[in-house]
């Protein structure tokens, strides 16, 4: 994982330019020049080295706090764990970065296949990369972009790859203090994927999300909300929760094992609708993330089900 590029952002500039003047959140009026000098410093600006330039946010100041401030980088916790984020587990913090990832699910659709001839098990292959772009301290877009997904599926059984369903999420930073942030996300899924994937669905998922670090390395994290989807090609509308807990255990100066972490994330998925089973799914995900030098990060983990019927083993 590293710090992301100004080309693989210069797009997404402009659209950020659009979002932040639409939305009328302060009582003054920044000046147009105003506007683009605090995304311009928030998205290319140095965000890392000065930390005492951050100031914390209430809830109560929603409308009139951080709207005309670039995002910098908040100090670590109260314990002094970094704001960091981990696979399989909500976010809740604003990063600015880019991340890319390898998944692989072994037994997708816990179904046996024949083809050619051969007994063998669904195998589901992703890759994905994640962009997240702020654009002052209570604003920021996060995108992800499923380059690829590939499983056995369709009339002939055979591995079928393709593109997945582009996502968006608008996030803003309800409060933030050094111990404790909190946040609301709005993710609107496309569907530019294939249905032979799981994918070509069309919904809104908007959630809650927070940090927390009080003592020492040990950090908890997690979220609450719901996926509602048009009810197309196999979309249904669900809860979602997560909490994850983790313990950091080295310094960042300690590369290449500087903020090594390793933790567990649980996430619970109830369907709500009436389109079929109420069917329950809860995983398990141990996992690491690990300063490598030079802005590079190694994060990795297992996910476990731990519910009947499994989505894979």
């Amino acid at each position: 994982m590293s710090h992301w590029s100004r080309r693989a952002t210069a797009l997404m500039l402009a659209l950020g330019g659009l979002v932040l003047a639409s939305t009328a959140v302060r009582a003054e009026v920044s000046t147009a020049e105003e506007v683009r000098g605090t995304i311009s410093q928030s998205l290319f600006g140095d965000v890392y080295s000065d930390p005492s330039r951050w100031r914390p946010l209430t809830l109560g100041g929603f409308f009139s706090e951080g709207w005309d401030s670039p995002w910098v980088s908040p100090p670590n916790g109260g314990g002094g764990a970094p704001r960091q984020g981990w696979l399989s587990a909500d976010d809740g913090v604003f990063y600015r970065l880019q991340v890319t990832t390898f998944g692989y699910a072994h037994n997708f659709g816990k179904e046996p296949q024949v083809s050619s001839g051969d007994i063998g098990t669904r195998g589901s292959y992703t890759g994905l990369t994640q962009l997240y772009l702020p654009l002052n301290q209570r604003f920021e877009f996060r995108v992800d972009i499923p380059f690829v997904t590939s499983n056995r599926g369709g009339a002939s059984n055979d591995y079928q790859t393709n593109f997945g369903d582009f996502q968006i999420t608008p996030r803003f930073i309800l409060s933030e203090t050094r111990d404790v942030t909190q946040s609301f996300n709005l993710t609107v899924r496309v569907p530019t994927g294939d249905q032979v994937n799981g994918n070509s669905i069309t919904s809104v998922s908007p959630d809650y999300e927070f940090w927390a670090n009080w003592w020492r390395g040990l950090v908890l994290r997690g979220g609450a909300g719901m996926a509602i989807p048009n009810h197309t090609h196999g979309g249904r509308t669900s809860f979602l929760a997560n909490l994850a807990s983790g313990y950091y255990f080295t310094p960042h100066d300690m590369a290449p094992f500087g903020d090594l972490v390793g933790y567990v994330s649980a996430n619970f998925t109830q369907l709500t609708d009436g389109d079929g089973p109420s069917t329950s799914t809860l995983t398990f995900a141990p996992g690491f993330r690990d300063y490598l030098g030079w802005n590079w990060y190694l994060l990795g983990d297992v996910v476990l089900p731990a519910t009947n019927p499994q989505p894979f083993d």
